[in-house]
């Protein structure tokens, strides 16, 4: 293993293990010097000890380097692949072997950590088909939103690595904002040209019930949204869900064939269980869908998985268990 594929898996399974800190950055700091590097400038700082001096490379990323570099597996690195194994229930294990991709993926060009075809390479060997690429849409400027120009930018490099990548296709899409009117974030052009767009609600989450179902309501009815994302907005322990009629939001899911988002990440699960329930009674359609913003996050299908199996959520209301034509095909129905 080259020093640039164990600092690689290193910053994977950190995001993976959802850690916080600042260790994922200093990693992927560390892995952006190395990769710029003559390899036998590298080796010779590994031998003298002299890599600490370079910025970007602390300690920790040095230990890993010159373990690397000496034919070992770096001892952090075996630390982590023992420790961060995302657990599933043998139930969970169901769901996650019927879906055939991830349908709210981000990367760098909003707000994620990867590069579109890492997430990509990642998806892939994870058994994914496809992935759909969902970037911030322009309002949600904390997220690097994307303007209309940077989006058309993208629906071209997209295009190009899907020529390299087949048979695995990255679908084109969006997470676009719901406005407080229950108005869409984008122009309507650029929404028909999207494979599949999930909206959500990112502002005014403590707006009142009404005013919130009213919001909700109009952006599911859509015919351009396929997913309705993340719908409580909560943040487990940091932000209480948002308050909506859950009856009238649902059943206009089941009416205009819009997908509710089981969102794996650890500090959603959302919608919360009494929620699936309801959905479920409506008989919508789900997506189980990472969020991932970086690779290893691409790993938290089991969070989502289980939530399904204990929920009883039916494995054939579940969108992304579709063959990428079939999404598609269900997307053009919606």
């Amino acid at each position: 293993m080259t020093p640039e594929a164990a600092l690689d898996r290193v910053v994977h399974l950190l995001d993976r293990a959802h850690e916080t800190t600042f260790k994922p950055k200093a990693f992927q700091r560390a892995r952006n010097v190395v990769r710029e590097m003559d390899p036998a400038e590298l080796a010779e700082r590994a031998a003298a000890g002299t890599l600490t001096k370079l910025a970007g490379i602390g300690d920790a990323s040095a230990r890993v380097i010159t373990e690397a570099l000496a034919g070992e597996v770096p001892a952090y690195l075996a630390k982590l692949e023992a420790t961060t194994h995302v657990p599933i229930s043998p139930e969970g294990q169901r769901y996650r072997e019927g879906l055939k991709g991830d349908c709210h993926v981000h990367s760098m060009w909003s707000d994620g950590g990867a590069e579109i075809e890492e997430m990509a390479v990642t998806a892939r060997a994870l058994g994914h088909q496809y992935m759909v690429l969902t970037d911030h849409s322009p309002r949600l400027t904390i997220a690097n939103g994307l303007s209309r120009e940077r989006l058309e930018r993208q629906l071209v490099d997209i295009a190009a690595l899907n020529e390299i990548m087949a048979p695995f296709r990255i679908l084109t899409g969006m997470e676009v904002d719901i406005l407080e009117d229950g108005s869409l974030d984008l122009d309507n052009d650029l929404l028909t040209r999207l494979d599949v767009v999930v909206a959500s609600v990112h502002s005014k989450l403590r707006m009142p019930q009404r005013q919130m179902t009213e919001r909700m309501v109009r952006a599911v009815a859509s015919p351009h949204v396929d997913i309705l994302g993340h719908c409580t907005g909560r943040l487990i322990g940091r932000r209480p869900q948002s308050t909506f009629d859950a009856d009238y939001v649902f059943a206009a899911c089941e009416q205009f064939g819009t997908a509710v988002e089981i969102n794996c990440r650890p500090e959603r699960l959302d919608p919360p269980r009494e929620l699936i329930d309801v959905a479920i009674a409506y008989d919508c359609w789900f997506s189980i869908d990472t969020d991932a913003h970086a690779t290893g996050q691409l790993e938290w299908h089991p969070y989502g998985c289980d939530r399904a199996a204990e929920r009883q959520v039916p494995i054939d209301r579940i969108i992304n268990t579709l063959s990428a034509d079939d999404l598609l095909a269900w997307t053009a129905n919606g």
